[in-house]
């Protein structure tokens, strides 16, 4: 059992520290600069919030300046998690609201939404296992499947696969990958590798796209 939901302001650090250890496939600590980053907040009020939620026991400071969930902390954050992706996935299949603009919406949304309206919605949906990004969707019981792919940078040329998840973070890339047909589900064969840091060309559909780097880094690939 978890303690009184927190305010929104800590759901929004705890569900920071959850997803950058998600990103980071399992990484034990975060740290004060990137979680600043992530909330778009200054370091220092990014280290004076996280010294607040160490003193209510939901982090605890791994190293200067890096941190990690508390069992407690981990709980608070898959219950937001869980909730958040449970919006973005209504908003996209059930009222067609575009892929780029529901994470946004699922933000305003999800401080709001109890467990038992969570629950009925999660039911109608037919309890997925992914949001419409590709990421997983915590079940009640707090288990997580996990992240499938290495990211589309990392992917040889030559070799083929399936789309299996794109970062949430950016309505302007996600619109990009959208128009270009990177989205989870889709099918791509990656053609070359630019040299000097240059785009990852692909073929999606039949079309090459030169994916940017920055691009290459949020969408992920499961090869085969």
């Amino acid at each position: 059992m978890t303690s009184p939901r927190p305010s929104p302001a800590v759901q929004d650090y705890l569900k920071c520290v959850y997803v950058l250890e998600e990103e980071s496939t399992g990484a034990a600590s975060v740290s004060t600069s990137q979680v600043a980053g992530w909330l778009g907040v200054t370091s220092p009020s990014a280290s004076s919030m996280l010294k607040r939620l160490t003193g209510l026991g939901f982090v605890r400071q791994i190293g200067r300046g890096e941190f990690g969930l508390t069992d407690e902390g981990r709980a608070h954050a898959l219950q937001v998690v869980r909730l958040h992706r449970l919006l973005e996935t209504f908003l996209v299949e059930r009222l067609g609201v575009p892929l780029e603009d529901a994470h946004g919406e699922a933000e305003v949304l999800e401080h709001h939404l109890s467990e038992e309206l969570g629950a009925r919605i999660a039911a109608d949906l037919g309890h997925p296992g992914h949001d419409p990004h590709g990421d997983p969707i915590p079940g009640v019981d707090g288990a997580v499947a996990p992240v499938r792919g290495e990211r589309l940078r990392d992917v040889r040329a030559g070799e083929s696969g399936r789309v299996t998840r794109v970062s949430d973070r950016d309505a302007e890339l996600l619109g990009y990958l959208a128009r270009t047909g990177l989205v989870p589900g889709a099918r791509c064969d990656v053609v070359r590798h630019e040299p000097f840091g240059g785009p990852v060309v692909v073929r999606v559909d039949g079309v090459e796209v030169a994916v940017p780097t920055g691009a290459a880094d949020a969408v992920f690939v499961e090869v085969g």
